[in-house]
């Protein structure tokens, strides 16, 4: 027979989810290098009650990571109820990505989670029809190139997730200057006139761009 998992109490839920925001607080300024006698600290609660509640610090990353998901499968939903095709797959894009910009710690999240378990399974699962849907809904409308496919678009958030990480220091908007170039790219008919929101970085920012390293994989 199957264990059913009893609800926290009311304080426990309350610890929990302090927890739970203040990692995400931590993940958010420095990534997911942070303890979890960092974590304890900063929700101001005693370092026995994050460890009984995440007895390590996967377990609270899995939690993240779910919550995570979830807020991606919402706004999947709702760029699938925007009226206009192309506008709901760029709203899906653009948030998605806004997401990662004001948030260090979930693009580790994403894309850092072991290949094959059962939560990455999960989130395909889930992910997967909505961004197809996304796709072909602009496809069929004549407003998305025809040979764009779904699985274009987790490279594209990862090329886009890269800028991001680069550029935050220097112009932490930067990174929309390029989604702009990308989605002039995806647009079946894109306009040759209109002209990018963004301006290109001066020499001294590509340079300060240039010369930074790469953010340090989370061990």
């Amino acid at each position: 027979m199957a264990t059913v998992e009893r609800p926290l109490r009311k304080d426990a839920e309350r610890n929990r989810q302090r927890i739970l925001d203040a990692a995400q607080e931590l993940f958010t300024e420095r990534g997911l290098g942070v303890t979890l006698n960092d974590i304890a600290h900063h929700a101001d609660v005693g370092v026995g009650t994050v460890y009984r509640r995440f007895p390590d610090k996967q377990r609270l990353i899995d939690a993240l990571f779910d919550e995570r998901i979830g807020e991606m499968v919402r706004l999947a939903e709702e760029s699938l109820a925007e009226p206009d095709p192309w506008e709901g797959l760029v709203g899906f894009l653009e948030r998605g990505l806004d997401l990662q910009a004001c948030n260090r710690g979930l693009k580790e999240l994403l894309q850092d989670a072991p290949e094959g378990s059962e939560l990455v399974e999960g989130a395909r699962d889930q992910l997967v029809p909505l961004v197809t849907a996304l796709v072909e809904r602009a496809r069929d409308a004549g407003a998305l190139r025809a040979d764009v496919q779904h699985e274009d678009l987790p490279l594209i958030q990862m090329m886009i997730g890269e800028i991001i990480d680069r550029t935050r220091h220097v112009d932490p908007e930067l990174w929309r200057r390029y989604l702009e170039l990308v989605l002039r790219g995806l647009r079946a008919h894109p306009d040759p006139t209109e002209r990018l929101s963004i301006p290109a970085p001066d020499v001294d920012q590509l340079d300060c761009v240039m010369r930074t390293p790469p953010p340090p994989r989370r061990r």
